[in-house]
């Protein structure tokens, strides 16, 4: 197994960063790494993701939503074409904190066969866009 997990704080409360995360429409006007979005989400819905990864093409593949807490939590399981190869479990999670500020931690792991050889790219790369759209986000919602 091998995980992946990032974190930024925001000036802003979980209300108003959970109300940016999950309008899926607005993605393309400012999510580098997660473009788009499509579907209904609700727990145990499948729906589809378009992925562009720093330094990679862009990917797409339907995951299923474990989970979608309002204001605290948005989580899904992916995987390459069937479970054991590559499979990736993301996460949003929002954390309430003092002054009105939200941490926001972004957190994926990955289990699978093939996980192993892509430890580099995904210490590097996907590392980098997490933290990239993190950056975004926060952006974009303390300018709201």
């Amino acid at each position: 197994m091998k995980e992946i997990k990032t974190e930024i704080i925001m000036n802003a409360r979980p209300e108003k960063v959970w109300q940016v995360l999950t309008d899926f429409k607005a993605y393309p006007e400012w999510n580098p790494f997660i473009t788009s979005i499509e579907g209904e989400v609700f727990e145990g819905a499948r729906f589809k993701v378009k992925l562009q990864p720093l330094g990679s093409g862009s990917m797409q593949f339907k995951p299923v939503c474990l989970s979608y807490n309002e204001n605290h939590e948005f989580s899904w399981i992916g995987k390459l074409v069937t479970k054991g190869v590559f499979d990736g479990k993301h996460c949003f999670e929002l954390e309430a904190l003092d002054n009105g500020k939200t941490k926001f931690i972004q957190r994926e792991e990955f289990k699978g066969f093939l996980v192993p050889l892509f430890w580099k790219k995904l210490d590097v790369n996907t590392r980098w866009s997490f933290e990239m759209m993190n950056d975004k986000l926060k952006e974009r919602v303390e300018k709201m």
